[in-house]
């Protein structure tokens, strides 16, 4: 009986260790990252929710006074998700790991005025038996609408590890479509703790604080094959080396809140774009699948690829379909004389001239082997991009459609110029967290 009672207690401590480890020998706690697939509806979805506030675009990554300002019409053209649980037993919900912001937050089950909550997961603090009441009002407002709700402490469930006490928010309203239309239930945010609205400690302190990981890091790996049946993973307490070649890149975080670093020029084909060659702020932003960027060097990267603006290009496909039956009914109608078809034929060419309302630029899809490589400047260290890698593939009734994967963002001197660096950089750099030391790591992807 004494060796049957010794046997349970080494299983029970063994299997604590892998619970506290994330069930991985090497110490590493693994979230299996599900990709979606990009299609133009969604991205097109992200972009309206951007057009519809009424100041400008800097206060999207950067509040003003009086408000907590969180970027949550950016996850609409999020690809990538992960699941999570909150109380004992866990209640599932599927979360953004959002670089972007501090907070986690989730639905509430008291939540009964907003259609959102009615179509994702909601959390039941009553089904919970580590749910501690905390009541603390809280409003997050993001330009054209807000979230409201109240502060909880429960155990989160992350990957396998369990972090007590984490303090998150319940929204009882969810004012704004992007929830709707969203895919995913909550946000869990792994900025800076500067970030945070109501002084909540991001997840990785508390992970931190409860000595839960390793090491004082988290890191990135995004798949960006499109067949890939695994859309990548999150490591928390350090890094899997299989994930990564050769050695990181780290620069420091040069001011706390998102994970932002001073970034160099921009080349394209190995040629300065200058505007940044004096030095320009980056973001690191895991809630964002594109690049953003000012508006200057935008324009001449699209340029360069042969970009046109998504309207130029409807433009040009009703022209080339309707153009002849259009000419014909004038002619039918309101023949004056060849100067008038001339003149028409003409005006046909501000297809050209028409710009993009939200900045994003479609190419040709067949000329992506001939486009040029693109490359940030980073601790001066050149960070190339293929056109493979830059290029993004939308789907749209049922084709694909190709788009710039960088689109313009202007932020004033003193916060700007600022670049935002998404997905697309992420998928081509195995990116380093480390919160540890306040710095910033890149590394090519395997």
């Amino acid at each position: 009986m004494g060796l049957r009672h010794l046997f349970v207690v080494t299983c029970l401590w063994t299997l604590s260790c892998a619970l506290l480890l994330g069930a991985s020998s090497d110490g590493l706690l693994r979230i299996n990252l599900s990709k979606k697939r990009l299609d133009s509806e969604t991205l097109s979805a992200a972009k309206l929710a951007r057009q519809e506030r009424s100041d400008d675009g800097s206060r999207r990554y950067f509040g003003v006074s009086g408000d907590d300002i969180v970027p949550l019409d950016n996850y609409l053209d999020t690809q990538y998700y992960g699941e999570i649980g909150v109380g004992t037993p866990p209640q599932n919900f599927t979360v953004i790991f959002d670089t972007g912001s501090s907070n986690l937050w989730v639905p509430s089950s008291k939540c009964y005025f907003s259609v959102a909550c009615y179509l994702h997961h909601k959390y039941k603090s009553t089904k919970s038996s580590t749910y501690k009441k905390n009541g603390e009002a809280c409003t997050i407002s993001y330009g054209s609408g807000s979230i409201a709700g109240f502060f909880s402490e429960d155990s989160v469930l992350v990957g396998d590890l369990v972090v007590k006490n984490q303090k998150f928010i319940e929204t009882t309203r969810e004012e704004s479509p992007t929830f709707i239309i969203g895919k995913f239930d909550g946000i869990l945010g792994l900025g800076f703790p500067e970030l945070s609205v109501g002084s909540a400690p991001p997840i990785w302190q508390s992970m931190q604080e409860q000595k839960l990981i390793a090491k004082d890091i988290f890191s990135f790996w995004l798949n960006r094959d499109p067949d890939a049946t695994t859309g990548g993973e999150l490591v928390f307490g350090g890094v899997d080396k299989k994930h990564y070649k050769g050695e990181h890149t780290y620069v420091p975080v040069t001011r706390k809140g998102y994970w932002q670093f001073e970034m160099g020029d921009l080349l394209i084909d190995g040629q300065s774009t200058g505007f940044c060659a004096g030095s320009c702020a980056a973001i690191v932003d895991s809630g964002t699948s594109l690049l953003a960027g000012p508006t200057t060097i935008v324009a001449q990267v699209n340029h360069a690829i042969g970009a046109e603006g998504i309207i130029s290009t409807e433009c040009k496909e009703v022209v080339r379909e309707y153009g002849e039956m259009i000419l014909e009914m004038l002619i039918a109608q309101w023949v004056q004389s060849v100067i008038d078809e001339v003149r028409f034929l003409c005006e046909l060419q501000l297809c050209e001239r028409l710009p993009s309302p939200n900045g994003e630029s479609t190419v040709d899809c067949h000329q992506i082997s001939k486009m040029p490589n693109l490359a940030f400047t980073i601790a001066n260290k050149t960070f190339s991009l293929t056109p493979e890698q830059y290029v993004v593939k939308l789907e749209q009734s049922g084709q694909t459609i190709c788009i710039s994967g960088f689109m313009a963002f202007d932020v004033p001197p003193p916060r700007g110029p600022l670049w935002i660096l998404g997905d697309v950089f992420m998928g081509a750099y195995h990116t380093v967290f480390d919160f540890g030391q306040s710095r910033i790591g890149f590394a090519e992807t395997a």
